[in-house]
């Protein structure tokens, strides 16, 4: 089997066959001209398909081991996508830890057309299992988690669903396939914000899914042409030339991300940090079986959950910018209470533990040492 470093560059992709050009073209096309009615080459129409769209498709299925892939113009254009396969009535069990988009969209667009979300402790396998009913159709869950880091066992997790028939989606945001192949662990489908690891650059939103099920890859293949959520081809060239430097960015990702994280853990301000790969870290033994990296992702709370001297912090940052996203080469700080999650009510963040100081770091690829410096200054600072 072709290794991973040699995927990222070739898989999916090969040189036009008109010119020989080794970069995948940038069809910027919206229609195709057709020999007779109904006769064309595969492609008739932009929103349906797209050469430069195919490619990319091809190549993140192939990053994932699966056989099918599918783009949307941003990662939740691709949730939506899945919920679609829902009807009224249905339910889907999630984890309490998750994406505040993710859970503006589950909640204030979805639960308004009659679909039923139960919100559990994905770590603790007797409530998944204890919320799935007859009306269950859908796992939708997070590993590692955002903004709280937590690993979540993604075998576990499909046992229970095919043992219930239930399907299991699996956002892989923020391992990327780089570090985490869950539809190899039993995930019938895979989620991607495709803006984030796999563009890697800061200049693009996309979002992906990926699956193996011929007809599960038709449904939402139909989903994708009826409701037209497509990215563009410069979009998809974009995020085609991401992928191909994937593998050795993410090195660099987890590489300064365990030096900031131990780094983080030695401050005397700082009173928690979240990282799976601590050899404390509750779910690490987790994280090390079904994960090759623990990611560039890291979160801290300051001590007394001190709002006031986090916002100092994040003011006082050089290197990283405050700034929402994360997955780019350069490095982002968050404050997910404020940002990502504000749609997340207060009380239910405080019980998973993000706290109103707490940080989320998306570790770049700069000087490790340039990092931790900018770090140590804004930690410091009096004003």
């Amino acid at each position: 089997m072709t290794k991973f470093g040699t995927k990222v560059v070739h898989a999916g992709v090969a040189p036009d066959p008109t010119t020989g050009a080794i970069m995948t073209p940038v069809f910027q096309t919206s229609t195709y001209v057709q020999r007779s009615p109904g006769e064309h080459q595969g492609f008739a129409y932009g929103r349906s398909s797209n050469p430069t769209r195919t490619a990319l498709q091809q190549s993140i299925a192939a990053l994932e081991n699966a056989k099918h892939g599918l783009v949307f113009a941003s990662g939740l254009a691709a949730i939506d996508a899945v919920l679609k396969l829902l009807k009224p009535g249905d339910e889907l069990v999630s984890g309490n830890d998750l994406y505040g988009g993710t859970y503006r969209i589950f909640t204030q667009v979805f639960e308004a057309f009659g679909i039923k979300f139960r919100f559990v402790d994905m770590n603790d396998l007797t409530k998944i299992e204890g919320a799935i009913n007859d009306r269950t159709k859908l796992i939708w869950l997070e590993t590692p988690t955002n903004p709280m880091m937590s690993v979540v066992d993604i075998k576990g997790v499909s046992a229970i669903a095919k043992k219930h028939q239930v399907m299991l989606a699996v956002d892989n945001t923020f391992a990327s396939p780089a570090l985490q192949l869950p539809i190899e662990l039993g995930a019938d489908v895979v989620m991607h914000s495709a803006t984030k690891y796999l563009g890697g650059h800061s200049d693009v939103v996309m979002g992906a899914l990926v699956m193996n099920e011929q007809a599960l890859f038709d449904k939402l293949a139909f989903i994708q042409n009826s409701t037209g959520a497509v990215p563009g081809p410069q979009d998809c060239f974009l995020v085609l030339r991401g992928i191909k430097t994937l593998a050795i960015r993410m090195d660099r990702h987890c590489e300064n991300g365990e030096k900031i994280a131990y780094y983080l853990r030695e401050h005397p301000l700082i009173q928690d940090v979240y990282w799976p790969g601590f050899a404390d870290h509750p779910h690490h033994p987790i994280a090390k079986e079904q994960m090759k990296g623990f990611g560039g992702m890291i979160s801290f709370t300051i001590k007394n959950d001190d709002k006031e001297r986090a916002f100092r912090v994040l003011e006082n940052l050089k290197v990283f910018a405050l700034a929402e996203s994360l997955g780019g080469v350069e490095s982002l700080a968050n404050h997910p209470a404020t940002m990502t999650h504000g749609a997340v009510p207060r009380d239910e963040r405080l019980k998973i533990g993000l706290l109103d100081s707490l940080i989320r770091l998306s570790v770049g690829i700069e000087d490790v040492d340039d990092l931790i410096t900018d770090l140590e200054q804004a930690l410091a600072a009096k004003n």
